[in-house]
């Protein structure tokens, strides 16, 4: 027989690291040398007042946190496009619900090749899956040193054997997405009280530093903003990746089913 196929894809452990560290660097040089330019301040002085209507000002008086927050939001984008392109593939190269179907049709007219070579031409992890079940339903079909009782729980065997291999690369990296979403809110919320800290200290002194005002409250409505941004969009993608699973999972299943259902019916 041959060795179960595995569908590879996502990033590693290694990639997954480098990843993150490269969006806390992309996120402190666009708040350094982008947003911080002085020509986006008056008299191009970035400790002062940004110009009217000018975001990219705006958004440095955000403070430190504010990199931090560009980082989680490339992060929920980096990861989101890996698992859009880990899962596409995934899928395989047909649609899910008509590569099952084929596959029942074929195990009704007992062509079992002909179901190994749609597996093939499919290939994902779904179609690996059923091409495991298949090449051992082929092998054991004439074994006569084996019962039947037996042959189905081989049947069976293999195909949680092969749905195994392939769920940890389906779901893999999705705990980024899902941290992600929880921590964003938090660090908003650590940028949100520092600028108000700010705002409120600017006002305990008899008449309130106006600027200083100012400064703090953009502060908190930025990390704020930034925070309920890569947050939402987390939840979103996470709960969008999570039902593409959940789906593949099923076809996984309904396939499966249909395997050790043919063949208990077609060797009593």
């Amino acid at each position: 027989m041959s060795k179960k196929q595995k569908t590879s894809g996502g990033f590693t452990s290694l990639m997954a690291s480098i990843a993150v560290v490269i969006s806390l660097l992309i996120g402190i040089v666009l708040y350094k040398y982008v947003f911080g330019d002085p020509s986006h301040f008056i008299e191009g002085n970035s400790n002062g007042d940004p110009m009217e209507g000018d975001y990219f000002g705006i958004i440095y008086k955000g403070g430190v946190i504010v990199p931090i927050l560009i980082a989680m939001n490339l992060i929920v984008i980096i990861f989101s496009i890996e698992r859009f392109i880990t899962l596409a593939k995934a899928k395989g190269k047909g649609g899910i619900d008509k590569f099952v179907d084929t596959i029942r049709v074929k195990l009704e007219n007992k062509e079992i090749s002909e179901a190994i070579a749609a597996c093939d031409n499919q290939k994902g992890s779904l179609a690996n899956v059923v091409r495991a079940g298949l090449e051992k339903y082929e092998h054991i079909a004439n074994d006569a040193s084996m019962s039947k009782d037996q042959k189905v729980d081989a049947l069976k065997k293999e195909l949680e054997e092969a749905t195994s291999l392939e769920l940890p690369m389906l779901s893999k990296n999705l705990s980024v997405l899902s941290t992600s979403a929880s921590i964003a809110t938090l660090i908003g919320l650590i940028g949100t009280v520092l600028g108000m800290i700010k705002a409120f200290g600017a006002m305990s002194h008899g008449a309130p530093d106006t600027s200083a005002l100012a400064t703090g409250i953009s502060e908190a409505l930025i990390n704020t903003a930034f925070g309920i941004i890569a947050s939402t969009l987390a939840i979103i993608l996470y709960n969008f990746f999570s039902t593409k699973i959940d789906t593949m999972t099923y076809s996984m299943d309904e396939a499966s089913f249909s395997i050790v259902q043919d063949f208990s019916t077609k060797n009593k």
